[in-house]
């Protein structure tokens, strides 16, 4: 089968690139928000608003996915059935254990312009719950490295007395986990460069009068 085969509705795929999508660990809301800018082409100097130049987008480990704060359980779908009394609801939590790809399409599908071009765009989606996919041996495969994420300062960092424990330590390392390890390793960097100054004047020939 040709590659073109694997994407049914992309008459070509030339001059498109094949971005691939790592999904482990990362928040759906900033994954589909950089997944919508691909499928658009926003990000190539060539982009026209009433054009379907967007590249192909590859997820893999979407079922790794996450979602910030109480969403897995707060967030609802609901969809009816066209029957009376049909309105049927459902948690993302429990979408995604039906449907892994379900949430992180949505999410896209809901930042994609609502005009003629959404449905091709649409198309060149492929997302899959675990690592294996069909464009493995594809020649025109490219990695998609996601921005760093700016997590903001709430409040001031709260630490725990010596001897103290966290009475919920998920919660306490969730919240003040990235200032901690960010203030740990600024306690190191000093400890670090004296031991190496150390170290470069205890070998011979290393420190002169």
């Amino acid at each position: 089968m040709s590659h073109h085969g694997l994407i049914r509705g992309v008459q070509s795929l030339e001059g498109l690139r094949l971005r691939l999508v790592d999904a482990k660990g990362e928040v759906v809301g900033r994954l589909a928000s950089q997944i919508a800018i691909i499928l658009q082409g926003k990000d190539k100097p060539t982009f026209c608003s009433n054009k379907d130049d967007g590249d192909v987008v590859v997820v893999v480990n979407a079922a790794e996915a996450e979602l910030t704060g109480r969403k897995w359980d707060q967030k609802l779908y609901r969809w009816h059935t066209g029957y009376p009394g049909g309105l049927k609801e459902r948690t993302a939590k429990e979408m995604a254990e039906k449907k892994p790809d379900y949430v992180l399409r949505q999410a896209v599908l809901g930042m994609l312009p609502k005009n003629n071009l959404r449905r091709s765009m649409a198309r060149k989606l492929r997302i899959y719950a675990g690592e294996r996919h069909d464009f493995e041996q594809h020649p025109d495969l490219v990695p998609f490295q996601m921005p760093p994420r700016k997590l903001r300062e709430k409040g001031d960092l709260f630490e725990l007395p010596p001897g103290f424990e966290a009475f919920n330590p998920q919660a306490y390392q969730k919240r003040y986990g990235h200032r901690l390890n960010r203030q740990e390793q600024q306690q190191q960097q000093p400890q670090a460069a004296a031991a190496a100054a150390t170290a470069a004047a205890q070998q011979p020939g290393g420190s002169r009068s």
